[in-house]
């Protein structure tokens, strides 16, 4: 689709070898970066993305997740050993987890689609493809009947997200888009464009919407129509900068800044994504129950500046009550939240209290200057996940 997103003016930013559109540029304006420390040139065309999102339809390239194929009759038992979370799950269900390595820390932040009884497609970042695919290889059992194939090349990913996306795929579509025949977690085939495509409700922007997964020889003629459609809603190309002030406005992390290989989902707040009490255990349980016993002693916190002048890139110092408890690992501004949101780590060193750690004053210093923040643990953007599951 690269010269297609070209001819709408975007400005194509270079990950693991994936050219993906950061920002589209207005008509007639040069698709370059003007840098700067403050608001660079695309600020306010990221910002106008952020919004068509939030307010009504959005078209995301998503090309580059890495997806792997893993099939064999002892798929679920290999892939459960790995997953913290539960994959022994209906067919058409999506299952959001890590994988996590001998001491707790989460090697890998990722879905787990079951397509079949014994088929399951993984779906992770275009910059931890070979890491990943690695550490699954690495991990499958030699004594099961199970196999995992990398089938990126073959499957193009367009996304559909806001308010309007079921509207508007509704009238491509002869399948029911409605909430109940189509929930929140569910991935479908449907028929789209003369085409079959798996169609995934999930989102990374915490909005209504579903990833579209195109045989890529069918992709162009699946684009073209969407877009052609999409006259009649006002769809809007989204790039990556909008994508990423989306997610973080909804808490959503990010492998290799919020979580890595040395933090546990219970240190970053997805306790929710882990099954402990699922049969066979998985890789790192020994360790999740022994930090639970002891308690952690470093939470991931949401940050948003009151002062909505300031920027947020990463690793600014966190301050609470006159003292520097942690370091941003992410920030972007919130056009919705109309401030600059960061997620950091704050270490409390001895195992506080979710109560005791919000207690405190907290200031972000920017440039050497120390800004007043609101921060919680829960996502300050639909806190309840009504936009997404309705």
């Amino acid at each position: 689709m690269h010269d297609r997103l070209l001819e709408r003016n975007a400005c194509f930013g270079e990950v693991a070898g994936w050219e993906r559109p950061n920002f589209y540029a207005p008509e007639k304006v040069s698709a370059n970066y003007y840098y700067s420390w403050f608001r660079q040139n695309w600020f306010s065309y990221s910002a106008e993305e952020h919004h068509a999102v939030r307010n009504n339809l959005g078209l995301f390239d998503q090309s580059s997740f890495a997806k792997f194929l893993v099939q064999g009759s002892d798929a679920e038992q290999a892939l459960n050993r790995i997953c913290a979370n539960n994959v022994a799950v209906p067919i058409g269900k999506i299952v959001y987890t890590q994988w996590l390595n001998p001491q707790g820390g989460i090697e890998a932040d990722l879905t787990v689609t079951r397509l079949e009884k014994n088929k399951y497609l993984v779906v992770t970042a275009a910059i931890t493809q070979i890491r990943d695919f690695h550490w699954l290889k690495q991990n499958l059992p030699i004594d099961m009947q199970v196999e995992a194939i990398d089938i990126t090349s073959s499957l193009t990913v367009i996304g559909i997200m806001g308010p309007q996306s079921r509207a508007f795929l509704q009238s491509m579509t002869p399948n029911d888009m409605c909430n109940e025949a189509f929930p929140f977690g569910a991935s479908q085939e449907i028929e789209l464009a003369y085409s079959l495509v798996r169609a995934s409700r999930i989102t990374y922007v915490g909005e209504l919407g579903w990833e579209l997964y195109i045989p890529t020889e069918q992709a162009l003629g699946v684009y073209d129509a969407l877009v052609q459609a999409g006259e009649s809603f006002d769809l809007k190309h989204i790039g990556m900068h909008a994508l990423n002030s989306l997610r973080i406005e909804k808490a959503y992390r990010h492998w290799g800044h919020d979580i890595t290989d040395e933090d546990t989902p219970l240190e970053a707040g997805l306790g929710f994504a882990v099954d402990m009490k699922k049969e066979g255990g998985f890789i790192g349980k020994e360790a999740l129950e022994q930090q639970k016993q002891d308690g952690i002693k470093k939470r991931l916190v949401n940050f948003v500046l009151t002062d909505p002048e300031p920027l947020l890139y990463h690793n600014e110092p966190i301050w609470r009550d006159e003292e520097i408890v942690g370091y941003i690992a992410s920030g972007m501004f919130g056009h919705t939240l109309d401030g600059a949101v960061g997620l950091g780590y704050v270490n409390h060193g001895d195992a506080a209290s979710t109560d005791k750690l919000m207690a405190g004053n907290y200031e972000i210093e920017v440039a050497g200057i120390r800004y007043a923040a609101t921060a919680t643990t829960r996502p300050m953007y639909d806190p309840t996940n009504e936009r997404i599951r309705n």
